[in-house]
């Protein structure tokens, strides 16, 4: 049983969805006031190409995981049936399989994806989880996430292009950029990280600045629906590409255990950074993860609504 500070049962006894549950019909519409202009920016890294193409390597993820792969049947000797003709020289090539893991393009994390001890977020049992999916938390009790989304740009609030390696970024700096934090928004996290891996992926795979518990803490008690970052943790990454904090600092347990607040991980946010271009930090966010029932997470692609 969780005894810091924690949202267990504040939305029932059989709660599975934490704080989305925030995002109410009158909070959805409040969110959809924030656009202004219409202009609509993609937050998602692209999937390239299968394992005999080397595409994937082009797009920033960690090294060691099983990289985004996209098949598609192309000549009937493949992953499908083939094309198909539908209609005089006409032909269509099939999608026949996507596969992607955490780590690696921009996902989602369900509350089933860490725990600690025998329980889920909520108290539900941690025995559910097998390899066929979880019983309880998956990322199918999502559905879509329409909100206020906040820009926290900390690599421009600092006059840099992005973080350095080792950085943590505080409660106090978060609350320097964006005091007027509301319940139910989505809060953005910049790093500027991913830039690096267009210079070096061996600088890119040295480490990665996030979060720190703090900071982590400090937007949990703003009850944010959701916090996304385009970074591969959230929270930051040593030269082993593993956290360094203990369980009470891991920011995947503050958020996905203790508060029930799901995270996006490894956005594209630098079209939107640009956008912005630090006159303003609120922009309409949307995102949807694929029903996957039981999954841990899924890939999203992440929309802000300027």
């Amino acid at each position: 049983m969780v005894t810091e500070p924690n949202n267990w049962g504040r939305f029932g006894p059989d709660d599975q969805r934490g704080t989305l549950n925030l995002l109410t019909p009158a909070a959805v519409l409040a969110a959809l006031a924030t656009a202004s202009t219409g202009q609509v920016i993609s937050l998602s890294m692209p999937i390239r190409g299968a394992t005999s193409s080397p595409a994937p390597t082009t797009v920033p993820h960690l090294r060691g995981r099983p990289l985004p792969q996209h098949f598609m049947s192309v000549d009937g000797g493949d992953y499908a049936a083939g094309t198909k003709a539908i209609g005089a020289g006409l032909r269509m090539a099939d999608d026949a399989l996507i596969v992607t893991h955490h780590g690696t393009t921009t996902h989602m994390d369900a509350l089933c994806h860490m725990w600690s001890g025998e329980s889920l977020y909520n108290g539900h049992p941690a025995a559910r989880v097998r390899s066929y999916g979880a019983a309880r938390c998956g990322i199918e009790t999502v559905g879509g996430v329409v909100a206020r989304g906040v820009l926290f740009d900390v690599p421009r609030h600092l006059g840099l292009d992005h973080l350095p390696v080792g950085f943590r970024v505080t409660g106090e700096l978060l609350s320097e950029m964006a005091p007027d934090v509301r319940p139910g928004d989505v809060a953005v996290v910049r790093t500027g990280w991913p830039l690096v891996w267009e210079r070096s992926p061996e600088e890119y795979w040295s480490g990665q600045p996030g979060l720190s518990g703090d900071g982590g803490r400090w937007l949990a008690s703003r009850d944010v629906a959701l916090v996304a970052s385009d970074n591969a943790a959230i929270g930051g990454l040593n030269a082993r590409q593993l956290a360094d904090e203990d369980l009470d600092d891991d920011l995947h347990m503050i958020f996905l255990w203790r508060h029930g607040i799901h995270l996006a991980e490894m956005l594209w946010l630098e079209d939107l950074a640009g956008a912005l271009d630090g006159t303003r930090r609120e922009f309409v966010f949307i995102a949807a993860p694929l029903k996957i029932e039981g999954g841990t997470g899924s890939p999203i692609n992440p929309l802000a609504i300027l």
